[in-house]
């Protein structure tokens, strides 16, 4: 990525009023992340969302000097980043609206592996629920899944650790930026960490980990994944949370139960009472689930109809799938330059020809 591209990503990503939603809106709909500073505020307006408050801060002159800051810093400590429309940005959290649109990572992290589970709890665990912790990582192990969590005391890493024990890759998303860490205490793991995983965090190098800061990480804990297991948590608390994105975005919960009486039991058994969380007693639970007992077979070769006619439009569509794979709707939008109130039609047309496939989350695939 060129340095002009970055510091416009930066420059957005820093401009108040506008959230990770409304920044998507707005690269899509003009084409190019370096365009939203060049194009008249007249014709961003008409954009669903943009109001004169959003472009007031989109415009602060003050937001050059801080992304070009963070860009000296990015650059001066090669750190490495993602952005949501190039391939090496996390599949899982593509199928999530408000996913940042820039993610900032350390280490070794490699998601080729489609086999991503997070772990989250309480603080304040208790040696029933590190006992669990420990045998349900181990148990796991031979499906090689990457264990996500969230750094912090208690169930988090505890996770980690059970993880790099079990020579598993493990990947630590954190609510502050990279010039600190949280908590201190937990320093003497980051190159163990690295070694068998790594970083994520959406926060600038000198963002501080402050409450709401945690509560903006969770959704990557939540989205980056394919499952969350919530093991021990009280009656309210921040993995709940984690388990509440979770399901929105249509991902599978698992909690693992315990007694009545038990305070950090409570928040996982009244997942479970309102069918928020599938009961978890053991790795079967979540291998059957997920599927992953189901051994891999060769793809049954499908004869696609020949001779298929395709007008510009859908080969343009057809050509980007063929090369990149499933992609998101805006995605496809930007990419072959066709506004969305256009390409919704036009893949429902492609559907019908048996040309490709809608999925959840928006995504589409040949067929």
């Amino acid at each position: 990525m060129n340095e002009e591209k970055l510091l416009a990503i930066l420059r957005l990503q820093k401009s108040k009023a506008i959230g990770d939603i409304l920044a998507k809106k707005l690269i899509v709909n003009v084409g190019d992340v370096e365009q939203v500073f060049k194009e008249k505020s007249a014709t961003l307006q008409k954009i669903n969302g943009i109001g004169a408050n959003a472009l007031k801060h989109l415009f602060d002159k003050k937001n050059i000097e801080f992304a070009q800051s963070e860009l000296k810093y990015i650059q001066d400590n090669t750190i490495a980043y993602s952005y949501f429309l190039e391939d090496d940005y996390p599949k899982n959290l593509l199928n999530c609206i408000d996913s940042p649109i820039l993610l900032f990572k350390g280490g070794n992290i490699n998601l080729n592996n489609d086999k991503i589970i997070s772990i989250v709890g309480t603080r304040n665990m208790s040696s029933y629920g590190r006992d669990f912790c420990n045998k349900l990582i181990e148990e796991l192990a031979e499906h090689n899944p990457i264990i996500v969590s969230g750094f912090a005391y208690g169930v988090d890493i505890c996770a980690h650790k059970a993880a790099i024990k079990n020579n598993l890759q493990t990947i630590a998303v954190l609510a502050h930026g990279f010039e600190q860490i949280y908590p201190k205490i937990h320093k003497k793991y980051i190159n163990q960490v690295n070694e068998n995983g790594g970083f994520f965090t959406e926060f600038w190098s000198e963002e501080q980990p402050l409450r709401e800061n945690f509560l903006k990480r969770n959704r990557i804990v939540a989205g980056i994944s394919k499952a969350t297991i919530i093991i021990e948590s009280a009656e309210k608390g921040g993995s709940l949370v984690t388990a509440d994105i979770a399901n929105s975005y249509d991902r599978d919960v698992f909690a693992l139960p315990g007694r009545a009486s038990d305070m950090y039991s409570k928040g996982c058994n009244n997942l479970i009472k309102n069918n928020r969380a599938e009961l978890l007693t053991s790795a079967d639970d979540i291998v059957k689930l997920l599927n992953w007992d189901i051994k891999e077979n060769p793809k049954k070769t499908i004869q696609k109809q020949l001779f298929i006619e395709l007008n510009e439009n859908e080969q343009k569509i057809y050509d980007l799938l063929n090369q990149k794979g499933q992609q998101l709707l805006d995605v496809i939008s930007l990419e072959c330059n066709i506004p969305i109130y256009q390409l919704s039609s036009i893949l429902l047309q492609m559907e019908m020809k048996g040309v490709l496939k809608p999925l959840p989350g928006k995504l589409f695939e040949l067929i």
